[in-house]
């Protein structure tokens, strides 16, 4: 008999989340990107923590003010409405509240550290990034001479997290999983990582996810934890599930600006709120309402059958 592997992000994150560990989040590109896991980081109070996913939004951010991180691993970190990204910027220029190490990749440097990872070789080669600062500023992309032709070649290391924490539109207690909608560089990073943690839209039972194999693309021998936590996303949007909430995004700009003004929002989002379903009855009924899925758009129903 399967057993379950459902436990609560607190948790999955004092299990899993250590000190010094390299973790894989954002790793959907523009959505889907796991805030309620970060919270859950700032509130242990973690240190020390590298970060990797090609496009953060401002998870990496609100991690980075919370003095969580000492490394990031991303082809970009900002307030992707906004613009500039007040945390990551002091960090950077004034090693406030701590000095961080930027690795700069670009979206398909990192896709292709991940694949490699995934694959289990030490790295890929690829044309891109020749001719570009990139190599200068990151000792992982090295150029070479291809073995086969007279070209010049970049070699982009494997990335092998310690832990990935990936949200899930559903699984069952063992870790299998459907995702659907852009899924970035998600699955490989769960085939890469030595840890993987899956949040939950919603726990169904096997029979459900076993209907539809062809969507299963977690299975659950990869999985170590699965918490189940609605909304787990917001700011960001779950595809199927809730839309993005853009008045978030220029709030939290205006309300950010200087070190006191977050750590004022931090106290309030983050270290005032005891789990999620708190943090949800902050946001208040009518912001849930106004951010759930008006119109259904179902994908052609397929058939298994023999």
């Amino acid at each position: 008999m399967p057993v379950s592997k459902l436990i609560s992000m607190n948790e999955a994150i004092e299990r899993y989340v250590l000190n010094g560990s390299s973790v894989a989040m954002s790793t959907f590109m523009e959505q889907m990107i796991i805030y309620s896991a970060a919270h859950e980081i700032i509130r242990q109070r973690r240190k020390n923590l590298t970060l990797i996913g090609p496009i953060s939004d401002l998870l990496f951010d609100q991690m980075i003010g919370a003095g969580c991180v000492s490394e990031v691993k991303a082809a970009w970190v900002g307030n992707v409405m906004m613009g500039s990204a007040y945390q990551f910027r002091r960090a950077v220029e004034e090693a406030v509240p701590n000095k961080i190490k930027m690795t700069d990749y670009s979206n398909l440097t990192m896709a292709l550290a991940l694949h490699a990872g995934a694959l289990g070789v030490p790295f890929l080669p690829t044309l891109s990034t020749l001719g570009s600062d990139l190599l200068k500023e990151n000792e992982s992309l090295k150029e070479f001479d291809s073995p086969v032709s007279d070209e010049k070649l970049v070699a982009v290391e494997a990335i092998i997290p310690d832990v990935a924490i990936l949200p899930v539109q559903r699984c069952d207690e063992t870790g299998n999983a459907h995702l659907w909608g852009s899924l970035g560089v998600s699955i490989d990073a769960a085939k890469a990582s030595k840890i993987v943690i899956l949040v939950a839209e919603e726990i169904v039972p096997p029979e459900l996810i076993s209907s539809d194999p062809g969507r299963t693309l977690i299975q659950g021998f990869q999985v170590s934890a699965v918490v189940h936590e609605p909304w787990a996303c917001h700011p960001s949007p779950m595809q199927g599930y809730y839309n993005r909430d853009d008045s978030y995004f220029s709030e939290y700009h205006k309300e950010t600006k200087t070190r006191d003004d977050f750590e004022n929002w931090l106290g309030k989002w983050v270290y005032g709120v005891e789990n999620r379903e708190h943090y949800m009855s902050l946001l208040g009924e009518e912001k849930i309402k106004s951010l759930k899925i008006k119109k259904s758009a179902l994908s052609v129903p397929v058939d298994y059958g023999i």
